[in-house]
């Protein structure tokens, strides 16, 4: 196993280093409703000790609907996520969908992220890797653990290390998706640093026929399930008022609350740590 460590903007990141957050809303409403949030998390980051990092999408190109609102695109994305890291500090995370993405998002995030469902997308990998920048990439729901190793094995090959892999359940049966916990354990043996997502994993998919359901309630049990099982970090989509929130409204988390869930984690990452 090769083991590397790397930073986020001001976050160090490793296999053996303290928790960390990547937490936003879904996708980029507008700029207020970005700094809002950007501000909480500050907040959070200074009264928790978890150090955090802003994510959102300048485009969402997989909503179940044709109708369903995707966001305000790459160019003025970009400038929004740029003003968050301006006005707050907080390093960012944005994700792309096509190789030609890669550059200027490169040129202004912290770390890319490559969704689930093209993590096995080459030419999308190759782009990431050559921005230089961190790469999250989601496991794909029809993937196992194992077969991360070929894609940890292609951003390697195009000369970038600096990979997280992030966990958001595997799908089983219908409208329904299941965390293997164990796979967190596997997939940090390829010397990656492993992310927990809690909220997609609540996600289920084409649950309201226009849109996924969810059951967000279960997210901070499975997030402290995770960490208990040896994640490195946590991935919550979070929005001031989750019921209108322009995508995934049906498994986004309030404000509220997600103090206490950091605090227990971390707690819980301790307690494992020392066993």
């Amino acid at each position: 196993m090769t083991e590397t460590g790397f930073s986020i903007g001001d976050i160090s990141i490793s296999l053996d280093g303290p928790l960390f957050l990547f937490a936003g809303p879904c996708v980029i409403e507008d700029l207020d409703l970005c700094l809002h949030i950007a501000e909480y998390l500050l907040t959070l980051q200074k009264t928790t000790r978890v150090p955090v990092v802003f994510k959102a999408s300048f485009d969402k190109a997989n909503r179940s609907s044709v109708s369903s609102f995707r966001g305000p695109g790459l160019r003025e994305g970009l400038k929004i996520l740029a003003a968050v890291r301006d006005k707050t500090g907080l390093p960012i995370m944005t994700d792309l969908h096509e190789s030609h993405q890669a550059e200027p998002v490169g040129d202004v995030v912290d770390c890319l992220q490559v969704p689930a469902f093209l993590c096995r997308q080459t030419d999308l990998l190759e782009a990431c890797a050559r921005t230089g920048k961190p790469i999250s990439v989601k496991k794909g729901q029809f993937l196992s653990p194992e077969e991360m190793a070929n894609v940890v094995d292609k951003l390697r090959a195009y000369g970038n290390d600096q990979i997280l892999l992030t966990d958001r359940g595997t799908f089983f049966g219908y409208h329904r998706l299941v965390n293997d916990l164990t796979g967190i354990e596997t997939m940090k043996r390829l010397g990656c640093p492993v992310v927990f997502d809690a909220t997609h994993s609540t996600q289920q998919p084409g649950g309201l026929g226009h849109a996924s359901a969810g059951r967000p309630e279960m997210a901070p049990l499975l997030a402290r399930a995770a960490t208990a099982a040896g994640a490195n970090g946590l991935f919550l989509e979070i929005h001031p008022r989750p019921t209108e929130a322009k995508s995934d409204a049906a498994c986004v988390l309030p404000l509220q609350g997600i103090d206490t869930l950091l605090d227990q984690c971390r707690r819980i990452m301790s307690i494992v740590r020392e066993a």
